[in-house]
């Protein structure tokens, strides 16, 4: 495989015998080059800036000068392709309107502009001396040394030669082994040059490469494939629904029904008793299974949308329960799921274990959130973390739809719990296969 960056390369035997000492040496020789200029240009915009300034005509020199960070970030991500081949997305965005006041103002709001401006005198003052002594000392000796047979012969008669001039070398084999040396150090220095350009390809990346690029990508997929998985498991619940719905109670129904008819056939002894207790039992069965199935997902949320199923979970709870909600329309699936599924374990919680004599469930949407409240006048206490709550999972599901669920439950009481969902109301047409 072709190394992408010098990283890979180096990890590679053959990189000495590659394009990538190369490119390295390249790559710090154009940042010294390009650094004299950038100080050169600044400089020129700041004295000239502030000794006009008296004049006023200095002032927009001086803000232009603070602007002379993006094209030094420009020129610097192109540099970057000389030891990386993938290339560094541009961090600035589009203004939202034309023109060039536009631009300016959204440029100095901009925080990668400074972020560049910083960059631009941290290569002006620091980054070029620092790529010029690399390359002299990693490059220039070493290829200075290898010269010295070839410095003997066309310059000392082959009798001497100024070695870097530092030394005398008077004789043949001591200048060969010179050039040995210096054979030895360029191997070595190639490959401290790409170190040097690897890790200066590194800063200038973190300081002026798109920082939201990699690292947004990556979030923005994992919180998609957390609503996905959302998305599955709603589905799957449906699917459980119907199956159990039009499968195991249809036949539960049936069973019910033909021990009942043959209770009724059976004359009076031990086997109509045996029909009756099982008749009894197939009964109670149904009844768990129905309570399973609305657990799971109930009917009247698919068909009538949340109000409809939190008044049932209302009416249902033994803890008597006020209703106040204004929630016309529908929302979509996995809202309507998740509130509802708050609304059920916070009236369990209040029933089993608050105590309390009455509840109440206020709910509506607006400015975009869907909110529902739950409160209650039992002895408080009650903790999202705690064992045996069971909202702690349901906390996790709102956050998937980047809901919040709060929950204030002083000892004594009263316990407030309140889930906001970000959400728009569906359209009829978009609802359609509730119907089905």
């Amino acid at each position: 495989m072709c190394p992408r960056n010098v990283w890979q390369a180096l990890a590679s035997p053959r990189y000495l015998l590659s394009a990538w000492p190369w490119r390295s040496a390249g790559y710090l020789l154009s940042g010294a080059l390009a650094g004299i200029l950038v100080l050169v240009v600044i400089t020129l915009g700041v004295v000239l800036g502030g000794v006009l300034s008296l004049v006023v005509v200095g002032l927009p020199l001086l803000a232009l000068t603070a602007l002379f960070g993006i094209p030094v970030g420009a020129m610097e991500r192109g540099r970057l392709r000389l030891i990386d081949r993938s290339p560094t997305p541009d961090p600035h965005r589009r203004p939202a309107e034309p023109g060039l006041w536009s631009w300016l103002t959204y440029r100095y709001r901009e925080q990668v502009t400074w972020r560049e401006l910083g960059y631009a005198l941290l290569l002006a003052v620091v980054l070029w001396p620092l790529d010029a002594l690399a390359l002299a000392a990693c490059a220039a000796v070493p290829l200075s040394l290898m010269s010295t047979p070839a410095v003997m012969q066309l310059y000392g008669n082959g009798e001497e030669a100024r070695v870097v001039k530092q030394w005398t070398v008077t004789g043949w084999p001591e200048a060969l082994a010179t050039a040995a040396a210096g054979l030895v150090l360029l191997a070595l220095g190639c490959c401290v040059l790409g170190l040097l350009a690897g890790a200066q390809a590194e800063l200038t990346r973190l300081l002026i490469g798109d920082r939201r690029s990699e690292l947004g990508d990556k979030v923005t997929e994992l919180t998609r494939s957390r609503v996905r998985l959302v998305d599955a498991f709603e589905a799957e619940r449906r699917r459980i629904e119907r199956d159990l719905h039009d499968g195991a109670q249809q036949r539960i129904v049936a069973l019910t029904m033909t021990l009942g008819l043959a209770r009724l056939d059976a004359p009076p002894g031990p086997l109509a008793d045996q029909l009756a207790k099982a008749h009894e039992e197939a009964g109670r069965a149904l009844a768990e299974l129905r309570e399973l199935i609305h657990g799971i997902h109930p009917k009247v949320l698919a068909d009538y949308g949340l109000e409809a199923a939190v008044a049932d979970a209302a009416d249902r709870s033994s803890t008597p329960v006020d209703l106040d909600l204004a929630l016309p329309g529908r929302y979509p699936e996995a809202v309507e799921a998740a509130a509802y599924f708050v609304v059920c374990e916070a009236l369990a919680n209040v029933a089993r274990h608050s105590g309390a004599s009455r509840a109440e469930v206020t709910g509506g949407h607006a400015a975009g959130r869907l909110f529902l409240e739950i409160r209650d006048d039992g002895r408080g206490g009650a903790d999202t973390g705690g064992g045996g709550t069971g909202l702690t999972g349901l906390a996790d599901r709102v956050s998937v739809l980047d809901g919040r669920l709060a929950l204030s439950s002083p000892p004594g009481g009263p316990t407030l719990l309140r889930v906001e969902i970000p959400c728009v109301p569906c359209l009829p047409c978009e609802r359609t296969d509730r119907s089905v």
